[in-house]
């Protein structure tokens, strides 16, 4: 029998965005182990916010497996936290979202990163040039020495594992990047955005660099970091109709508070109606506005308002578990035509 690296990686209970923990365990298998061959595990819940000293015991799940390429025999395990009597922790959002084959989603992961206290590329002292040439730039002067080696490293790790990696990019400001997951089922783009997030962590440890997440950890006149997430239902593709988008615009507009709660701190530093955002007190809807709060695709009209829907407000930083289950909930809210 062959001795496994099974890396067991769950959501703590920091707030108002939960952070990733990992440990490892070794086990024996006969072979390439399988998600059903994952035991239940145990953590201290008192170091991570999720429980107290004199009852820490808490409980992970595992609900996802990953091919762990940085590691030989390995697999990376995503885990849901559970109480001891097996129910779910209060910090477990992904166990509140409804299981849906049909939802789609993409998230387009902004980041920048940073290496002793600021920006990979900024200059020991002030600032780069300004914004403009670094966008799926090229180039030395605009990418640096070691930025595009970790994005190509970090799209390596999660092809092997598996996960829906759709492409990379450099991103408007200085140091800054983005990659873009999906997934169908209103669950499994979540967990591959989580695992690729501590894909990237893990990496940029052996580069002494630091991944930072933040919507905007640079003020002025620089991009914010924004997690634009695409979503489409299996009614929205296959029937849709401008009477039914407009509803469930309404319903987005009626929800907007409840939404901007759950798409990542400080967003308000970001959503201020400059830098590709709409203001985070207002929500309007256009088609290939990157301005606007929901964004249509440019033949989303065309196609008679069938297709998918981007919304530009989810930052860098928001958990995309909470981000699904507040889209789901809004959706559901919206009454669909049965056909005759």
């Amino acid at each position: 029998m062959a001795k496994y690296k099974l890396e067991y990686i769950w959501l703590d209970g920091n707030t108002p965005t939960p952070e990733l923990r990992g440990k490892t365990t070794i086990k024996s298998f006969d072979s390439n182990p399988t998600l059903e061959d994952m035991p239940l595990w145990g953590f201290d819940g008192s170091s991570t916010m999720q429980a107290e000293g004199r009852s820490s015991d808490c409980i992970l799940k595992p609900v996802a497996l990953y091919p762990d390429a940085a590691r030989k025999d390995a697999f990376i395990v995503m885990c849901e936290v559970m109480l001891p009597d097996g129910t779910p922790h209060p910090t477990n959002i992904r166990a509140k979202i409804a299981d849906d084959s049909d939802f789609w989603a993409g998230f387009e992961q902004e980041y920048f990163l940073y290496k002793d206290g600021k920006p990979l590329g900024f200059p020991a002292d002030g600032y780069p040039g300004p914004q403009g040439p670094y966008y799926c730039g090229v180039g030395y002067k605009y990418m640096g020495s070691v930025a595009r080696t970790i994005v190509e490293e970090h799209l390596e790790l999660c092809l092997h594992a598996g996960i829906n990696h759709e492409g990379i990019n450099a991103e408007v400001a200085k140091g800054q990047w983005e990659f873009q997951i999906f997934g169908k089922g209103s669950k499994k783009a979540a967990d591959d955005l989580w695992v690729a997030r501590y894909l990237m962590m893990r990496l940029c440890e052996r580069y002494e660099v630091d991944v930072n997440w933040h919507c905007k950890p640079i003020r002025g006149d620089w991009n914010g970091s924004g997690m634009h997430t695409n979503f489409s239902t299996k009614y929205l593709r296959e029937v849709g109709g401008k009477d039914y988008f407009e509803a469930l615009m309404d319903a987005f507009a009626k929800y907007r508070a409840e939404h901007i709660d759950v798409y990542g701190p400080d967003n308000h530093l970001r959503l201020t109606g400059l830098h590709e955002t709409a203001p985070i007190d207002q929500f309007r809807y256009g088609l290939s506005d990157r301005g606007a709060s929901i964004r249509m695709p440019v033949n989303f009209i065309k196609n008679g308002y069938k297709g998918y829907l981007e919304d530009r407000r989810p930052n860098s930083q928001g958990d995309p578990y909470q981000i699904v289950e507040r889209l789901l909930t809004t959706i559901n809210t919206v009454e669909v035509a049965v056909p005759a």
